[in-house]
């Protein structure tokens, strides 16, 4: 199958990131790490925009468009490494007054997790008695919700984890009423593309204009497998998200999902080495990719539960 963006999509592409890099460029995103907290004022104007109301029909306010446009912002968005719950926002979008606007800040509870709960006006879920956890994301808050179970060794309960497939009809079912929703696990899989995408802009970036031995680090073999690598990975990834936008078909997004996901955690670690030492520096933009490609990894199930939905696919019912 060929496919090709239209040029609306192309123009809805192009306005979001020029929209991002107006409004949360390198210097916003360093002192967003630095000092973490939520603009209302960019997080209205992204609803302005269009971005939480994308996919709600224009009878009710929103813009009416599908899957395969707000795949294309959310890799944006990936990208940009925007902080905030936009996902949950934008899924809030047709039930919560306020939300598609921007107006109303939304998070969910996500298996045992909760992203930004102190910030947000609405939590869909349960998260009382919520403790907050340290994030290896300084740009992505986290609490964790503490349920009635069996303990760890940490004292955290583990009846909420979502890496469990050993109970096929329980909670952890990924194709059951309490599973991960597919929308959500797309429009992490576009943000993790964005991530990989980036991740190889910067590693290629680096490699033109860092020299070693008189010449660009990028005229060395070893560092131009990396790359070539990082971008195999990266269009690998994309072509699954953009027809998994297009399907629409549970298997298609977890497929997707699974090479997002590589191609975000793999990439930035690729990038890092591209970098070298430097890389892991608080100066750089490449130690937060590989912290938000960390969190992001736990969303909606994580791997776990998309190899689950792949593998009964491809086995078939029964097996």
């Amino acid at each position: 199958m060929r496919f090709q963006l239209t040029g609306e999509q192309r123009a809805l592409r192009e306005a979001t990131r020029q929209l991002l890099e107006r409004r949360f460029d390198a210097g916003a995103l360093r002192a967003a790490a630095a000092e973490p907290g939520l603009d209302r004022v960019l997080w209205r104007e992204l609803g302005a925009a269009g971005v939480f109301a994308l996919r709600l029909p224009e009878a009710e306010g929103g813009v009416g468009l599908g899957l395969p446009e707000a795949v294309l912002v959310f890799e944006e968005m990936g990208r940009a490494l925007l902080p905030g719950p936009v996902l949950a926002t934008h899924l809030a979008a047709g039930s919560v007054p306020g939300a598609a606007t921007g107006e109303v800040v939304v998070t969910s509870v996500d298996g045992a997790l909760v992203e930004w709960l102190a910030e947000a006006d609405v939590v869909l879920g349960d998260a009382v008695g919520a403790v907050p956890l340290r994030s290896v994301d300084p740009l992505t808050p986290l609490h964790r919700v503490r349920a009635s179970g069996p303990e760890g060794p940490d004292g955290l309960d583990r009846q909420g984890d979502t890496d469990r497939p050993d109970d096929p009809e329980g909670p952890d079912d990924p194709e059951g009423p309490d599973g991960p929703d597919p929308v959500a696990v797309l429009l992490t899989a576009a943000e993790q593309l964005g991530t990989a995408t980036r991740a190889c802009e910067l590693a290629v970036q680096h490699a033109r204009t860092r020299e070693q031995f008189g010449r660009p680090i990028g005229a060395f073999q070893a560092v131009q497998h990396l790359c070539a690598d990082m971008l195999v990975r990266a269009e690998t990834a994309r072509a699954a998200v953009y027809a998994a936008a297009v399907t629409g078909d549970i298997p298609d997004i977890a497929a997707a999902r699974l090479l997002a996901d590589e191609a975000a955690v793999r990439g930035v670690r690729d990038c890092l080495q591209v970098y070298g030492g430097m890389g892991f520096t608080w100066e750089t933009e490449v130690q937060l990719h590989l912290k938000r490609t960390w969190v992001r990894a736990h969303r909606g199930g994580g791997i776990t539960q998309s190899e689950e939905l792949l593998a009964r696919d491809l086995l078939g019912p029964g097996r």
